[in-house]
């Protein structure tokens, strides 16, 4: 019998997802659920493995919410450690950790591997997109996107438009989120851009109110839900982003903006320090049991 072909993709797009950490992996999780192959580089062996076990449980939490849509055949996932996946990519996503320099010399390297016209989407919660733009041989084709955790079930997502970002890098990126069934908001090149610019001070404020004292991280985000209206509490969220990372994000903008209620808390430092990231981890302002690990 002749051998079958896979069903072409929605959109006839071919991912390469770069990072298999919290955000690789959602965002991962998301295009297999819209029936869009992925190709998920990372050069750790044992995180691609980790990332493994959380594109399946989100693949199941997804199912089990709805927010998976019916009938779409979920598309394949390969893993490895080598970038030159990219050179047949329509689309990559770079999904590292978020430190400019990091981030740049990877810009450099996938734009070595990619043709003329594939879109490079770089993932960042705080880095301006023009700063790593500038480090990629077509800076047209790069744009910024900043999907929320968990990806897979967040529907709006923050896209930022470079001052050299091309129309026709735009016009792809809208087609692609809009296989992936997603909402977005296009807003100018910022340190922070407009969400973590509001929310990680507000989150750096709150461990501080905790660090002197004032009230638990329990009842912070008891008060902040209750009365606020918060979804899950601002200490609650940066256990979902992951303590690092916010730290991270926190020391950009204070680098860019000069703003002090940016400069991380001692105890934020303190918890890093400690390895205690948050849910990745099992332990940051609260402790997780394993599957809320993969969540």
């Amino acid at each position: 019998m002749p051998t079958q072909e896979a069903p072409p993709s929605p959109g006839g797009h071919r991912i390469t997802v770069i990072g298999a950490g919290t955000m690789g992996a959602g965002i991962t999780s998301l295009a297999l659920g819209h029936g869009v192959p992925v190709t998920l580089v990372d050069v750790d062996p044992a995180a691609l493995d980790g990332a493994r076990d959380r594109i399946a449980y989100h693949g199941r939490i997804a199912q089990l919410m709805g927010a998976a849509p019916e009938g779409v055949r979920p598309g394949a996932l390969d893993t490895t450690t080598s970038l030159e996946s990219a050179a047949e990519a329509t689309v990559v996503i770079e999904a590292v950790t978020e430190d400019e320099d990091t981030k740049a010399a990877l810009l450099t390297e996938v734009g070595a591997r990619t043709k003329p016209g594939t879109v490079l989407i770089t993932n960042t919660s705080s880095i301006p997109v023009d700063h790593l733009a500038g480090h990629h041989p077509r800076p047209d084709e790069v744009v910024g996107t900043h999907f929320m955790n968990p990806p897979y079930l967040i529907r709006t997502v923050e896209v930022i438009r470079g001052p050299r970002t091309s129309r026709h890098t735009l016009d792809a990126l809208d087609g692609l989120l809009r296989t992936l069934r997603r909402e977005s908001v296009t807003v100018s090149d910022a340190p922070g851009f407009v969400t973590s610019r509001l929310l990680h001070p507000m989150i750096n404020d709150a461990a501080r109110v905790v660090q002197e004292g004032t009230a638990s991280a329990e009842d912070v985000d008891a008060l902040m839900v209750g009365c606020l209206g918060h979804r899950t509490g601002p200490l609650r969220t940066a256990d979902m982003i992951g303590l690092d990372n916010l730290v991270d994000s926190l020391r950009v903008l204070h680098e860019r903006t000069g703003d002090e209620r940016c400069r991380p808390c001692d105890l934020l430092l303190e918890k890093v320090g400690a390895g205690d990231h948050g849910r990745k981890s099992g332990r940051g302002f609260f402790t997780y049991e394993r599957t809320e690990q993969l969540s």
